[in-house]
């Protein structure tokens, strides 16, 4: 199996991303990078059937930075996600991709951070923004963020956006995005109807889908349990089973702040 897997430096990218790359310890591609990197670079729209953890921030990521003219300060390259830790975490990882690409600036823009530390950011010219739907909105209302050369758009976790109530957001957006050159990426771990629409109302027809499905989402040795409560009983159950089980150490997921 080994030798089928296509080495970074095969794949034709920039010669300073390869460098940060291998330093980042990464020496063959993940099978969503190798099937999508050649598609975003060509020039055609994606739209991507990966969960996380498949390496699908560097299958965008890499073809957006070879693509970005490095002389021109203005945005050409957005992506969105579904939370800020999402948001913080994409752009991080841009950030080392673009370890040897001295002109290349990212941004992250999310709620819940000051705006105006964001706009003054923002003045000094940044090519890539990296950002939850409904803060980039608040900044194309305020004509913070000029869309004029904007080239590239990605919808990462798309499917997550739409079950936080972000529709409508990433819908004006798109809106917003002069059409004739966008070229639209979309990820997402499953296909809904609402994200079909998506990709039938804002990518070309000839959008190339591409698919993949990890064969394993569970570690052998975790055990899972799921409990189906009503919402109002949750906290209840929670504490009952911390009294019981008594964890040493325990970690709870929310999907919202005031959940948390």
């Amino acid at each position: 199996m080994g030798e089928l897997l296509v080495r970074y430096e095969e794949s034709g990218i920039d010669e300073r991303i390869l460098r940060a790359v291998e330093e980042m310890g990464f020496v063959h591609m993940t099978p969503i990078q190798e099937k999508a990197i050649p598609v975003f670079l060509e020039g055609r729209d994606v739209i991507g059937q990966a969960q996380t953890g498949t390496g699908k921030t560097a299958a965008f990521g890499i073809p957006m930075l070879q693509k970005i003219d490095e002389e021109d300060r203005s945005l050409q390259g957005m992506i969105l996600c579904p939370t800020r830790e999402l948001a913080m975490q994409a752009a991080q990882q841009l950030r080392q991709f673009a370890k040897y690409m001295h002109n290349i600036r990212v941004l992250a823009v999310y709620g819940g951070q000051d705006i105006n530390r964001q706009i003054k950011a923002l003045k000094g010219g940044v090519q890539i923004i990296v950002g939850t739907p409904g803060r980039v909105m608040d900044h194309m209302r305020r004509h913070t963020i000029r869309l004029d050369n904007l080239k590239m758009v990605v919808l990462d976790e798309a499917d997550e956006m739409l079950n936080m109530g972000f529709r409508e957001d990433i819908e004006t957006v798109l809106e917003y995005i002069p059409t004739e050159d966008r070229q639209t990426i979309l990820f997402s771990a499953t296909m809904p109807k609402a994200i079909l629409e998506i990709t039938k109302n804002y990518q070309k027809p000839d959008a190339k889908m591409i698919k993949v499905v990890k064969k394993e989402l569970t570690v052998p040795k975790i055990e899972q349990y799921y409990l189906d409560v009503k919402r109002k009983d949750k906290i209840e159950v929670l504490t009952r089973l911390l009294d019981f089980y008594e964890p040493k150490l325990s970690l709870v997921f929310c999907n919202t702040k005031k959940m948390v």
